[in-house]
């Protein structure tokens, strides 16, 4: 009699959610009954444009999404991005991708990313998609399972579930009892078509970021190049943002973004022209590192922005999920393996805690680093950080150009397969 399938319990439908789902999927070689609960009344990403460096592109290039994410993102034409001086738009430095053949540098607008993770889901029946299921709790009724409650009074059982569900977790909440952090900067964001730009357009690609004293405006493409992503960038204390006090995001007269970047260019002002009025005001929140993201015996693990909520200054925060859901796949698949060997009278292997606490061994201290690496940008860029802050412009763009020249590379490149096999080996080597 063949046993039952393991079961896993994804509570978040969002972005990291969905490609956990996929990535489970396609790296665990054993049966799996996985089931994705979406507080939400539908499956919707809010924002707009997202990007995936070449260290995440590669993980969706290897669950077969790789021209898919191609053929919806923007082309930033081999560009990360073109950093420029704010009043006359000279060039300060221009950091290149790194790009290897078809995996590159990928931004998108979020929704479209999540359609197509929805999709492949359908297509390949990789998960039971469910809607309107907001967990409240866990609890743990055995050894081996985990009891998800409901705010419908239902309730649903799992041998793993994995927390999904963002910055604002319910199941960290039951871990953990921190708070959002105010990260000193806020965000106007919009969208804008690309066609209404200045023609001919002045810059190598479509992703610059004008740096000012507490300002800075990027901007990148999604859509396949057919929309241009604005995300205007504006150190603030908390007392100049009393309206997302009480919601982090907020709309605002574009006359506000006029004024705050007042001073920049004729190719900003001419974009801002263009934004949405109202614009979209967005209060920028991380939550500080948080040390365990296994708990109920490995019976329950974090991901994303539950365990390791970030600022979006390295454009990193999503490739970080997609690290997670590849490690931890990867983990299950050789829990189930050795579970298998073990059934088969091949030998006591290691258990969920122990593998799950590989996932958290690889993952952690480098999503940590880029959490903390990424609030640094922000201030770099604005050149608030303790040794620029009392400078004047002129004085602070050397110092800004050399530390932001090699920074992204260690994000892109390091291998995070690698990271996994090392960890692997160690784990058995030490079962021997």
């Amino acid at each position: 009699m063949s046993k039952p399938p393991f079961r896993v319990a994804i509570v978040g439908g969002g972005l990291g959610g969905l490609f956990c789902a996929l990535s489970l999927h396609h790296h665990v070689k054993h049966p799996l009954q996985i089931d994705v609960y979406e507080q939400a009344a539908q499956y919707r990403e809010i924002g707009a444009g997202i990007g995936l460096g070449p260290n995440a592109a590669k993980l969706f290039h290897e669950v077969g999404l790789g021209e898919r994410i191609n053929a919806i993102s923007g082309d930033r034409a081999g560009v990360w991005i073109s950093f420029r001086r704010f009043d006359t738009g000279e060039d300060v430095i221009t950091i290149p991708s790194i790009d290897k053949g078809a995996v590159r540098n990928v931004p998108m607008a979020r929704s479209e990313l999540l359609d197509l993770l929805l999709d492949a889901i359908r297509e390949r029946k990789a998960a039971t998609l469910h809607t309107a299921k907001r967990c409240s709790k866990l609890s743990e009724p055995g050894a081996d399972t985990v009891t998800l409650h409901f705010n419908d009074d239902t309730t649903a059982t799992a041998n793993l579930v994995i927390a999904a569900d963002g910055i604002h977790s319910a199941v960290r909440s039951q871990f953990a009892t921190d708070k959002p952090v105010y990260g000193g900067m806020i965000a106007y964001r919009g969208v804008i078509p690309i066609s209404t730009l200045p023609d001919p357009w002045p810059f190598s690609s479509y992703s610059v970021a004008w740096m000012g004293k507490k300002r800075h405006f990027l901007i990148f493409p999604i859509s396949a190049n057919k929309s241009l992503n604005i995300v205007a960038f504006a150190t603030k204390s908390e007392d100049e943002i009393t309206d997302t006090l009480e919601s982090w995001t907020a709309t605002c007269p574009r006359s506000e973004v006029e004024k705050d970047f007042a001073g920049f260019e004729g190719t900003v002002q001419h974009i801002i022209a263009q934004m949405p009025d109202p614009a979209s005001k967005w209060r920028l929140n991380y939550r500080e590192p948080l040390a365990e993201w296994v708990h109920m015996a490995g019976k329950v693990v974090l991901i994303g922005d539950a365990s390791h909520s970030m600022m979006p200054h390295q454009g990193a925060g999503a490739g970080q999920a997609t690290e997670d859901d590849y490690v931890l796949a990867r983990c299950l698949n050789e829990y189930l393996s050795q579970s298998s060997e073990s059934v088969n009278g091949k030998g006591k292997h290691a258990s969920l805690q122990e593998w799950m606490q590989i996932y958290q061994n690889v993952r952690l201290p480098r999503a940590q680093k880029v959490a903390r690496t990424s609030k640094e940008a922000g201030e770099v860029y604005e050149m608030v950080t303790p040794d620029l802050v009392d400078k004047d412009f002129e004085d602070c763009l050397p110092i800004v150009k050399e530390k932001i020249s090699t920074r992204m590379r260690w994000i892109w490149t390091e291998d995070i397969g690698e990271a996994f096999d090392k960890a692997r080996q160690e784990l058995q080597g030490s079962e021997l």
